[in-house]
């Protein structure tokens, strides 16, 4: 099991209880995730904004085409569109503006129902004002690639989940995250 240092709790109103697993915030962490979100489990993800009153539930239909970096933002380019998202020093709008539009939190989290056990992952970035900038909805074991429930569970689905944590908080797979008996909206 994890240990407990590993992730804070956190009740989000709205979201429920999460565990929050904090993230590094350098420029090259956050691109390393990009890059492996974007070209690697473009077909599994869809990601967007989760605030109250809107959940943007976005998918894509092939890997990013590039993802470039100018002046502290990143680029992901989607073919007929794109998204920004600043990840490094942004220095042309001024110091202020650049601390507020910089990630300023990055994290991994897993929703987690009454029992404690996960039933969706995630990663998201805050900017330095606190406003989400971005959350990517991982591929859940007890859902498809097109929302339908699985039956029987895939855990081989928290494969990116694992990635993520191997690579970038050193974790091993958490055997909590194989104890869940299933997706529902809290």
């Amino acid at each position: 099991m994890t240990s407990p240092a590993a992730y804070r709790t956190v009740e989000e109103f709205g979201t429920g209880t999460l565990h929050v697993f904090a993230l590094p915030i350098d420029e090259r962490t956050l691109l390393d995730i990009i890059g492996y979100l974007f070209t690697e489990q473009w077909a599994h993800i869809s990601f967007g904004v989760l605030v109250q009153g809107a959940a943007w539930e976005i998918t894509i239909a092939e890997p990013a085409r590039r993802i470039s970096t100018y002046d502290g933002y990143a680029t992901v380019d989607l073919g007929r569109w794109h998204f920004h998202l600043c990840v490094g020093e942004h220095t042309a709008s001024g110091p202020e503006l650049g601390r507020a539009r910089r990630c300023a939190r990055a994290e991994l989290y897993r929703r987690v129902d009454a029992a404690g056990t996960p039933m969706s992952w995630a990663f998201r970035m805050v900017n330095g004002i606190g406003e989400q900038m971005m959350t990517v909805f991982l591929p859940n074991p007890f859902l498809g690639d097109d929302q339908h429930p699985l039956r029987p569970p895939d855990f081989g689905r928290l494969a990116a989940w694992d990635h993520l944590r191997a690579v970038h908080l050193g974790l091993p797979p958490d055997p909590l995250d194989r104890a869940g008996t299933g997706f529902h909206h809290g």
